[in-house]
């Protein structure tokens, strides 16, 4: 058994998506025509990784209050800066997590408004 697909609210689908391989490199898996409204089904895989993002429609324009999110990074003060060079927010520098002793944590907001965190143990 293994986790298919994590859904990501996003508003525009291609720049989410141009956010996530940019600034991830992320690759796009899947990308075709969900219907009549222009909507579409896309998945964006993580280099290595099984499991794939899938987006799908934002309920409303506030941005998250806590990550959706959580990806693994094995240098989150280097991803913090290089996400920062690239003009991504950083809502929280790289900081011990009170869940691992030892761990790094730090977030960032996705170009949706999507509170992401960065964890390393």
């Amino acid at each position: 058994m293994h986790l298919q697909f994590a859904e990501l609210p996003v508003f525009d689908q291609d720049r989410a998506k141009a956010f996530y391989a940019d600034n991830l490199g992320c690759q796009v898996v899947a990308d075709v025509p969900m219907g009549d409204d222009g909507w579409r089904w896309i998945e964006l895989g993580f280099p290595g990784a099984r499991t794939t993002l899938h987006f799908h429609v934002r309920p409303d324009e506030e941005p998250s209050a806590g990550p959706v999110l959580v990806l693994m990074d094995d240098d989150v003060p280097a991803r913090v800066e290089e996400l920062r060079g690239r003009g991504v927010e950083i809502v929280t520098e790289p900081h011990e997590t009170p869940f691992s002793q030892g761990g790094l944590a730090a977030e960032f907001r996705d170009s949706e408004g999507n509170r992401i965190m960065l964890s390393a143990l």
